[in-house]
């Protein structure tokens, strides 16, 4: 596994982390306690050393998981959680009381002294224009409740908004082979200014794994169920904000005409995001110990050539672009 520092100021993450979300349970199938446990194991035995989360994720359970998963670990992990999402704060509830209190939840439940990284969790645009949000976070950083903020935004204008802020150590930010926007309108600001890159939905939620066809099925919880067309939250959460149709039709162009023999569609596609160098660091999800272990050899893996990153670009501006639906 190879490494890539957060942030000009931040701190070294392995370059591809674990994403929580699955842990909490808010949707598809409920993973046990022992399930949790195998699956952060095996993360870390694969040289993962980066796991984020979020308070709302189970209802905090994904972070109470973590934390008894720290108590048992030797290796030093870190950490990024979220606020901002939860019903004591979404949509209009916003106040540095309800952002203390919530941060002292998640300490407690994590079992830290000092939150890694704590980041906005998509809220309302607004918010972030106004700023006082982030006087906040910066008080709680010297109070020394937190070591680093950013946050999880879901449009390039939200990330241009942010990194106006001054501290801000990272942007998370949707971005995958179907979601090529940032490219020229985000990353090389992010980068200039030090702001480090941490890439969710980097698989299109499993679109991209290239297993899924038109009789697919999902759980009726699933967001790629209910969520389809962001009759729950934004629609590019979801399959990127692609109709699913649409998505598997633009798979098998990728399967049929640029996918490389030695590559799956997964590899590829994680690959494809490693090498933008404003990336720090992609985090999947993973539902069982096979899949943590397919996303962690990506990081050993060449770099893709400038021809298939070239047909990439072109299917993205030829078949892609204009199906994008949502904030983006």
């Amino acid at each position: 596994m190879k490494h890539r520092y957060l942030g000009q100021n931040g701190f070294e993450v392995s370059e591809v982390g674990l994403g929580c979300w699955q842990l909490g349970a808010d949707w598809g199938q409920d993973l046990s306690k022992e399930t949790a446990f195998e699956i952060l194991n095996e993360a870390v035995k694969n040289g993962i050393t980066f796991f984020d989360t979020a308070d709302v994720y189970g209802n905090g359970k994904s972070e109470a998981l973590i934390g008894e998963f720290l108590k048992t670990c030797d290796i030093p992990i870190r950490v990024a959680t979220k606020f901002g999402r939860a019903a004591n704060a979404y949509p209009d509830k916003y106040t540095k009381d309800v952002l203390r209190k919530t941060v002292q939840e998640s300490l407690e439940r994590l079992g830290v002294d000092s939150l890694d990284l704590l980041q906005l969790h998509c809220i309302p645009t607004e918010y972030l224009k106004e700023g006082e949000i982030f006087d906040w976070l910066r008080d709680l950083k010297a109070e020394g409740l937190i070591q680093h903020f950013g946050a999880s935004v879901e449009t390039v204008e939200e990330g241009l908004i942010c990194l106006e802020q001054e501290g801000i150590l990272s942007l998370q930010v949707i971005f995958n082979v179907f979601r090529q926007k940032l490219v020229s309108e985000l990353l090389p600001q992010a980068q200039e200014k030090g702001v480090g890159i941490i890439v969710r939905l980097p698989l299109a939620s499993g679109l991209l794994t290239g297993k899924f066809n038109a009789n697919t099925t999902f759980a009726e919880d699933d967001h790629r169920n209910f969520n389809r067309d962001g009759q729950a939250f934004n629609v590019g959460e979801t399959f990127a904000g692609l109709p699913y149709e649409k998505g598997l039709e633009l798979v098998d162009a990728i399967k049929n005409n640029i996918l490389l023999d030695e590559l799956t569609m997964a590899q590829l596609a994680l690959r494809w995001i490693l090498d933008h160098k404003a990336v720090s660091s992609i985090i999947p999800g993973a539902s069982s110990k096979q899949q943590v272990i397919g996303n962690a050899q990506v990081s050993n893996l060449n770099a893709l050539s400038p021809e298939v990153h070239q047909a990439l670009t072109q299917l993205y501006k030829e078949k892609v672009h204009d199906y994008i639906r949502g904030g983006y």
